[in-house]
């Protein structure tokens, strides 16, 4: 099995909005698209979405792999949030890729680059 990969919700609407290189694109359309349940919820409450729009993000979801908040993901962002002062979304986020072992595809790289153990990719480097 090859490497797996969490998509942050920046990435997934520059996937949707076709704002990615190819290989970013292909990077996230060969991956089972995994998302934290925190991708899911910004996405659809997202205030400037048409219907349109979010009848595509519905979509997207469906098809995603979502991870939830888990006792061991509870607990490493815990770790993370004392540790590294992230906000708690991206805390949950970051610690939904370590406990499962996925590299983290984000633009916001800024936000997670302290934390130790967590590769981070910018899809817009490709």
């Amino acid at each position: 099995m090859g490497k797996e990969y969490l998509i942050d919700t920046n990435s997934v609407i520059d996937y949707l909005d076709n704002k990615l290189p190819p290989k970013a694109n292909e990077l996230i359309e060969g991956a089972s698209s995994k998302i934290s349940v925190i991708t899911r919820i910004e996405l659809l409450s997202w205030p400037g979405a048409t219907n349109t729009q979010t009848n595509i993000l519905l979509n997207f979801i469906g098809e995603s792999e979502i991870y939830h908040l888990e006792e061991s993901v509870i607990l490493k962002t815990i770790e993370i949030r004392k540790t590294y002062r992230v906000k708690l979304p991206d805390a949950i986020i970051a610690a939904t890729a370590l406990i499962n072992n996925f590299s983290l595809v984000t633009r916001n790289t800024n936000d997670f680059d302290r934390i130790e153990q967590l590769e981070v990719i910018n899809p817009h480097s490709f």
